[in-house]
């Protein structure tokens, strides 16, 4: 790797997916109800595939198609913020700051994983 705005997508992604395993119950409560299946299968699944978005952005040959995947995983995920988001809307003030705060994060994630798919070029 080369540059830091790849290093610390590769850490971000890293760090989260880790996480996914170590303490799943936050994740769970945020996989949408109408998702089949339960909620742990669908945390691990996640945890899988930002560990795998991490690992190919670190490696040059497929970092454009790792930060690619990046983008569409952040997207992907949108549901799940919204459904904090809206699970969170009466708990106290510092909390649901952080709930809605977490929806116009997700255009930053999926701009910077942009450009590190750009930067692979």
């Amino acid at each position: 790797m080369t540059d830091r705005s790849t290093r610390g997508l590769v850490a971000l992604l890293a760090g989260a997916g880790t996480m996914h395993f170590l303490a799943p119950r936050p994740f769970d409560a945020l996989i949408p109800r109408r998702l089949p299946g339960r909620p742990r299968a669908w945390t691990y699944l996640s945890g899988v595939a930002e560990l795998a978005c991490a690992a190919a952005i670190a490696n040059p040959r497929t970092r454009r198609a790792g930060a690619l995947a990046a983008a569409g995983l952040f997207v992907a995920v949108f549901p799940g913020n919204v459904k904090m988001a809206v699970d969170w809307r009466r708990r106290p003030l510092p909390q649901r700051a952080v709930a809605y705060g977490r929806l116009p994060l997700q255009v930053p994630l999926v701009l910077w994983a942009a450009r590190v798919a750009r930067s692979a070029d």
